[in-house]
């Protein structure tokens, strides 16, 4: 890499975490392009060289985070040597939850977020990232014993429910603090992967 490009790839990195910054401690509503750009001591032109506005920056911002959650969940996951994609899920969104339960700012960005346009932008067309959730998603879907109908509605929903759900058992404990709550969750997640198996969907 050149040192152009490194210049520049250096000025994104701190747009980037100079607004996830800003977005979890004054909100995004309050903050505006030129607190970030100020704090992150860039150019208001070089800002626009890699986002429309502060909408697209938080948009990109919730699919690299989240590319970073499951990045991590898939490195232990290798590591780990699980078959079967039942236990494949369980696995990922138990270290999701984990790695949450741990960084709370991030959970709460995150949720917030993670609502139906965020999740097919971010995670299924690549929109706002490279698609390899998806892709990592399609290959354990593809080494399962089991074939699968309607794999993009099991993935939606699976991840849906676990960050809606796991949101609010972290946050509020309700319906129980969450470590009460994952047996329930993981059941749940289980009966979601075997209903699309093909010949268990219902009428």
């Amino acid at each position: 890499m050149g040192k152009i490009d490194e210049n520049k790839k250096k000025k994104k990195e701190a747009l980037f975490n100079t607004a996830y910054e800003l977005f979890t401690t004054k909100g995004i509503t309050s903050t505006t392009i030129s607190d970030i750009v100020e704090k992150a001591k860039v150019a208001k032109g070089t800002f626009y060289l890699y986002f429309k506005d502060k909408y697209d920056i938080k948009n990109k911002l919730v699919a690299h985070k989240t590319q970073e959650l499951f990045d991590a969940a898939g490195l232990a996951l290798s590591e780990a040597r699980i078959h079967g994609l039942e236990d494949q899920m369980i696995f990922l969104i138990d270290h999701l939850i984990n790695s949450l339960k741990e960084d709370k700012p991030l959970l709460n960005f995150i949720s917030k977020n993670l609502v139906m346009g965020a999740l097919r932008s971010a995670l299924l067309t690549g929109e706002y990232s490279d698609g390899k959730v998806y892709e990592q998603f399609l290959e354990l879907v593809a080494a399962d014993d089991h074939e699968y109908e309607d794999i993009d509605v099991m993935l939606f929903t699976i991840v849906e429910l676990a960050g809606s759900a796991g949101y609010n058992s972290i946050m509020y404990e309700e319906p129980l603090p969450i470590d009460h709550y994952k047996p329930f969750l993981y059941r749940t997640v289980r009966l979601i992967v075997r209903s699309h198996q093909k010949g268990n969907l219902p009428d």
